[in-house]
């Protein structure tokens, strides 16, 4: 029985690459010059630190790092949670801003909700950070592709593991 899983991982090389990216755009800035501004990427937290002199810095080094992410992997910056911003000491401001990988329990479930009322000949299953597809033909399954391709557009989703 032919079946495919949905998953979302994040690319850890290509976020560091997006991430060193900023971070060289921000050293040659004039306007960031003798300032506090920079990119941190804690890869065992998943975890990126930003950190600069001011509210408007930090986001400054935001619309700096989401396009380099935007052009090394599509719809990465959708995966970031911002957490709040943190007064460090004085006038050093910090905000961490979360990579989230996995698809989480409520979004299966409206994926697995999408596929059956859909009527096709597709069963849905939640597997840990994964949802499985299957069924009985090739095609189907491709529908069911395109259905939560164009359905599901606020989380990156991938769709891999197809076996006949």
């Amino acid at each position: 029985m032919p079946s495919f899983d949905i998953s979302s991982e994040a690319n850890l090389v290509n976020i560091k690459n997006a991430i060193d990216v900023a971070s060289r755009i921000i050293v040659n800035r004039y306007d960031f010059k003798g300032t506090s501004a920079k990119l941190e990427f804690l890869e065992k937290e998943m975890v990126i630190n930003v950190y600069g002199d001011s509210d408007f810095q930090l986001d400054q080094i935001k619309d700096i790092l989401f396009p380099a992410m935007e052009k090394k992997e599509p719809d990465s910056s959708r995966r970031l949670i911002a957490d709040s911003v943190q007064s460090i000491s004085g006038n050093k401001f910090r905000q961490l801003l979360s990579v989230k990988s996995g698809i989480d329990l409520e979004l299966s479930k409206k994926i697995v909700k999408t596929i059956k009322n859909s009527k096709l000949k597709l069963q849905a299953s939640i597997q840990g950070n994964a949802v499985r597809v299957s069924g009985s033909k090739r095609d189907a399954l491709q529908e069911g592709i395109t259905l939560i391709k164009s359905q599901h557009k606020e989380f990156p989703l991938n769709f891999g593991n197809f076996r006949d």
